[in-house]
């Protein structure tokens, strides 16, 4: 698929995803005019086949690929809420505190089930309660932990199950402005009616979190048309609730209130179907893309200029970690500061066997730009 083509199926993508979030039937002249097999493969790059599909069943189009994912999709959702309210009872009975984060909450928004599609079960807790938490989700059938950076612990269930548990929302190798406003989460959120140890944060300062995210992925790698889907949702969802000049006020705290405008700008215009002015247009290509978690081209090009000091000084930074990246991203050798001359070999080791892909596009990036 060329570049063109790859733009023009996201086109009709979001106008699939524009008639399913607002109602409506995709007409039957758009209809003949897509390659469905082109759409599928944006759509799955986006995370976002089981609402294409939903919005194809609407004008009667039964194709197997999107049928199939969304089928997936709804298993996965069910799944996830059924291991997740299992895991809520064990941390309600332990008395541990705990608040869903971003997806979990996402997924209740939108009209039908599936349509969200999932990846993980995010959720915050105690972090003095770490070892109890890693005890109820080995008993309930976990995996033992494998991946565990700065802020989370990941654990997993065959076939389908991911739940990434959170002891901090920002880790401390990202931006020092977001993890000092973090730094104190328990200021910010409240309990949820009903529970005794589940939190919430109010409709704003979720909202707020979600851009903080939004951002972190968006300066680096970039993140595609989900989190243009996500915004329009919750926006519309909570329209004419939203406290929008307490949230101005906070995003200007952590210096990203012109990104949230522009963000927002674009998703409401996107999937309302207004037109977009030049500058609309570059920025959406950015999403398009970046695919869901974004690209390494991207991470570089947002990391570096033309200059060949900015490249030595690039390449520095990706291989001599700062001590806070490794507290976030190698926290056994943050604890065992004697072995970080060996974290250098160790790395150089996983660049050329599990990232050798990735280490690879870098090198070819550097060189293009």
């Amino acid at each position: 698929m060329t570049k063109h083509d790859y733009k023009q199926s996201a086109y009709y993508l979001m106008y699939l995803i524009r008639c399913v979030l607002n109602d409506k039937i995709p007409t039957q002249e758009k209809i003949e005019k897509m390659d469905l097999s082109q759409i599928y493969s944006v759509a799955k790059a986006h995370s976002l086949t089981a609402i294409a599909a939903y919005a194809l069943e609407s004008a009667g189009i039964k194709d197997e690929r999107f049928r199939q994912e969304k089928g997936k999709a709804i298993r996965k959702n069910i799944t996830m809420d059924i291991e997740r309210e299992k895991v809520i009872s064990e941390l309600e009975k332990a008395g541990i505190w705990y608040m869903p984060l971003k997806g979990i909450i996402l997924q209740n928004l939108y009209p039908m089930v599936g349509m969200r599609q999932m990846c993980d079960n995010d959720i915050l807790f105690d972090e003095s309660r770490s070892e109890d938490v890693k005890r109820i989700m080995i008993e309930q059938g976990f995996s033992s932990p494998n991946t565990h950076t700065g802020h989370d612990i990941v654990f997993h269930k065959r076939p389908i199950c991911n739940f990434e548990m959170h002891y901090a929302l920002i880790s401390e190798s990202d931006d020092n402005c977001f993890s000092n406003y973090y730094s104190d989460v328990v200021n910010k959120i409240h309990t949820v009616e009903g529970k005794r140890y589940e939190y919430r944060f109010s409709d704003e300062d979720f909202y707020i979190f979600l851009t903080v995210h939004e951002y972190k992925h968006f300066s680096k790698g970039g993140t595609g048309l989900r989190s243009l889907v996500d915004t329009y949702v919750f926006l519309n969802h909570f329209s004419n609730t939203l406290d929008m000049e307490y949230i101005r006020k906070e995003l200007e705290k952590l210096n990203i209130a012109d990104f949230e405008q522009k963000r927002r700008n674009l998703a409401m215009k996107v999937f309302s179907g207004n037109q977009l002015n030049t500058d609309e247009k570059q920025l959406l290509d950015y999403y398009i893309f970046s695919g869901t978690y974004g690209t390494t081209e991207n991470m570089v090009n947002n990391s570096v200029d033309k200059t060949l000091t900015s490249k030595i000084k690039y390449l520095y930074r990706r291989l001599f970690l700062t001590m806070p990246e490794i507290k976030g991203s190698y926290p056994f050798f943050y604890k065992h500061k004697i072995l970080i001359p060996f974290l250098f070999i160790y790395r150089i080791g996983l660049m050329l066997t599990k990232s050798r892909k990735r280490v690879l596009s870098e090198i070819k990036t550097l060189t293009r730009i």
